[in-house]
């Protein structure tokens, strides 16, 4: 009876343990909805304001990525200090804030705000929740409950893609406003969801020493051996302290720290969010009409979705290494190809598809990767300073191709505006640096412990 008993709990303890990592890997829904929605605003901003190639690039299309940037360089701060979920919580709220005025904004000026109070909720997001569902989760199921931040991510993204093809022409001239405003239905809903959610147990105990609330929380997610756990993370902390009061940034680290600044470094590199940001631009300059491009936005969104499906099946399987080696081959095949479409003026179907098996590639690879890799390497004492070092990496560089991008890509001054194939060219060369990386330096984490990690990684 107390084995029945016991496995009854742990199966209870399990549908709690995906639930309320769901609930706070929903933040990346809103961060891919908010990340793209802006694709479909793009244009008809650019014909309303008539800003210059600079202008637009910076204020209007990468503001929200410049505060991504500030959230995440700081997002560490009040994860540390106020706890994963009041954190996520204020995620939240920034997020219904940035839509509504995002929405209403009557000059160029005051939407560029907006959308910086959104990136701020999005560069937060990425430190404190793949933080917290890596510090409630088990070793055995730590990857595909921190790559749900990822999915989530691409579900909003796919449903942005989706809310902007219908939301066009709803609202006339001002359909963007329409486009960027219903992002405040799920933020809200995010918002009240996560009031339901446990802190996370390990930030009880290295934070505030509260033992008791941690086991509490262990038990409800169904661990059974809850005392041994807190042991561990104790003992890990110990071994922290007595090893010296060593600075983020010192020799101790210097492992850890190169892995997460290269994972990071090279998921930009790869062009994702260049892709991402100007699909509907970069299709129309293949050939495709206006609707068409939009249409085929959605297709992208949708190889995005089921490659990540793929991706969470086999991030504790395979392996981290293992998809970052598949992505890295992909990556550099489908640039290489799409550079050639360009280059040649082949047919916009072989481009489409080239660039489908582009996001394939980066759905299975760096997509499913990035987020877990980043939070499982990082002891616990850092944990939220490191996951936002490796998240402010992420954002910066993203920030920059997204702000340089007109200006390489603009149809009247761009750089490259008879032909964009040497952006992609470059783009599948950083890959080919990616997968040598991969190949050499990057070690497997699959099915180790947080406290496991630690052992291995951080130098004494």
């Amino acid at each position: 009876m107390q084995t029945i008993a016991s496995n009854e709990s742990l199966a209870k303890g399990g549908k709690n343990l995906f639930g309320i990592s769901l609930i706070a890997a929903l933040a990346g829904f809103i961060f891919g909805f908010d990340t793209v929605v802006i694709s479909g605003a793009n244009l008809p901003i650019k014909e309303l304001w008539h800003t210059s190639p600079w202008f637009h690039g910076f204020f209007i299309m990468s503001m929200a990525l410049w505060g991504t940037v500030v959230g995440s360089i700081y997002g560490g701060v009040p994860t540390e200090k106020y706890g994963r979920k009041k954190t996520l919580l204020w995620i939240g709220i920034l997020f219904s804030v940035s839509a509504i005025g995002s929405a209403l904004a009557m000059d160029p000026y005051t939407f560029s705000f907006f959308r910086f109070i959104g990136g701020l909720g999005i560069g937060v997001s990425s430190v404190a929740a793949p933080t917290y569902v890596s510090e409630i989760s088990t070793p055995k199921t730590r990857g595909r409950l921190v790559a749900m931040y990822q999915f989530n991510i691409v579900f909003g993204i796919l449903i942005a893609f989706l809310s902007n093809y219908f939301l066009e022409g709803v609202g006339g001239v001002n359909d963007w406003r329409w486009m960027l405003g219903v992002m405040a239905v799920p933020s809200l809903i995010y918002t009240v969801m996560v009031l339901s959610i446990p802190e996370s147990p390990r930030w009880l105990v290295s934070k505030k020493n509260d033992l008791t609330a941690a086991k509490n929380i262990f038990t409800q997610l169904g661990v059974q051996n809850a005392d041994e756990e807190i042991a561990s993370i104790s003992a890990s902390i110990q071994h922290e302290e007595h090893a010296g009061q060593k600075g983020f940034f010192s020799s101790k680290y210097k492992t850890i720290l190169w892995l997460a600044f290269l994972v990071a470094f090279f998921n930009q590199w790869s062009g994702i969010n260049f892709i991402l940001y100007y699909a509907p631009e970069i299709l129309e300059r293949a050939g495709l009409a206006a609707k068409d491009s939009l249409a085929n936005s959605i297709l992208i969104g949708a190889t995005n979705l089921l490659f990540t499906f793929v991706g969470l099946y086999l991030i504790d399987k395979a392996g981290r290494k293992t998809l970052l080696i598949i992505g890295s081959i992909g990556y550099i095949i489908s640039l290489a190809m799409v550079a050639f479409a360009f280059y040649s003026g082949a047919s916009s179907g072989f481009l489409l598809f080239f660039l489908l098996l582009f996001i394939a590639a980066h759905a299975v690879g760096q997509g499913a990767v990035i987020w877990v890799f980043i939070a499982e390497i990082f002891p616990n004492k850092v944990r939220a300073t490191g996951q936002a070092f490796g998240a402010s990496v992420h954002w910066v560089f993203a920030a920059i191709i997204t702000l340089i991008t007109p200006v390489f890509l603009d149809a009247d001054n761009g750089i490259f505006k008879d032909n964009p194939w040497p952006i992609f060219a470059f783009f599948a060369f950083m890959m080919a640096l990616q997968l040598v990386w991969v190949l050499t330096k990057v070690p497997e984490t699959k099915g180790v412990s947080l406290e496991g990690l630690e052992k291995k990684l951080v130098k004494e």
